[in-house]
């Protein structure tokens, strides 16, 4: 009996995934890696893909590029784009790849000068089933160093939220701490990191390419002024940033940054190619002032915003 399509899909992937696993460096590779101050590094990238509530095909792709040290943006590339791949936990990166190396594919031919040194996946490296995730697929295409950090625990090769697992996150004490995750063959896959004095939850960070895990979680620690790293925070739909800002209160700002637009009008808002209009987003206003934390847009998108 033959195999089906989708068999022979997963059967496909899982070769690609380890033809181009033996490619992955798991070493420093960069002369800023081995400063201890990341002497020479000048600029961060941070990518992600963002779905629109309810619509796991359509979804806006995001790149940012900030300076280093001071964690400025630089750089930013929004597109709203439309995944063709199915979703078949353990190879995300076949979905969400194209469109994040299309964002850095743009920058190289448009603003070569800004492209990053250094790229943060919201997301896993190592840390994944195979040992290939999203971070060290997008290294390997692309030849950058990349970093997962991924928010939430992945639990793979015996790595799980066990009481061991709780009480070493207890016993992370400050920002910089961390401990290993230590898969089923005794490989270390990744660290959890406490990245913030601010935030006892810890990050999930493993290689990506080009960087040794050491490196990778003294450089998330370096690039955290919150729990998420800054590239990856940033790393928001514009709508977050405009989200954020209404909970500060500055309205005018939003409209006048997003649609570069006189700020009395309080004229359309376009976020990755969708305009919203005036009224949703003075609905978004009251309802962030409601909740104080989130918000929805009761538009024709349905697009779902979050605070980190």
């Amino acid at each position: 009996m033959s195999a089906s399509p989708a068999e022979d899909l997963l059967q496909q992937w899982e070769s690609e995934q380890a033809r181009l696993r033996q490619q992955v460096l798991e070493d420093d590779t960069e002369d800023w890696q081995r400063s201890p101050d990341f002497s020479g590094l000048e600029r961060v990238g941070g990518v992600d893909l963002s779905f629109i509530k309810g619509d796991d095909v359509n979804a806006c792709a995001q790149l940012v590029v900030l300076s280093y040290p001071d964690l400025q943006v630089l750089y930013e590339d929004s597109q709203m784009v439309t995944l063709t791949a199915p979703y078949i936990a353990g190879f995300l990166a076949f979905r969400e790849t194209p469109f994040l190396l299309e964002a850095l594919q743009r920058l190289k031919k448009n603003q070569p000068t800004l492209l990053p040194q250094v790229v943060f996946v919201d997301g896993n490296g190592l840390f994944h089933y195979r040992e290939f995730g999203l971070a060290c697929h997008l290294g390997v295409l692309s030849g950058l160093p990349c970093v997962g950090v991924a928010k939430n625990l992945l639990q793979v090769q015996g790595v799980n939220k066990s009481e061991e697992h709780q009480s070493q996150i207890a016993a992370l004490q400050r920002g910089g701490d961390s401990f290993p995750l230590i898969g089923a063959s005794g490989k270390v896959l990744g660290k959890a990191l406490r990245s913030s004095d601010k935030s006892s939850k810890p990050v999930y960070v493993s290689v990506g390419h080009k960087i040794s895990l050491d490196t990778a979680v003294r450089l998330t620690h370096a690039c955290c002024r919150y729990r998420v790293p800054e590239p990856i925070r940033q790393n928001g739909c514009a709508l977050c940033r405009a989200h954020n800002r209404v909970l500060s209160g500055s309205l005018n700002a939003i409209v006048g940054e997003q649609c570069e637009q006189d700020e009395a009008e309080h004229s359309n808002l376009e976020v990755c190619g969708v305009t919203l209009l005036s009224e949703e987003v003075q609905h978004l206003v009251s309802d962030c002032g409601a909740k104080g934390q989130s918000a929805e847009l009761k538009s024709t998108n349905n697009i779902q915003i979050f605070v980190p």
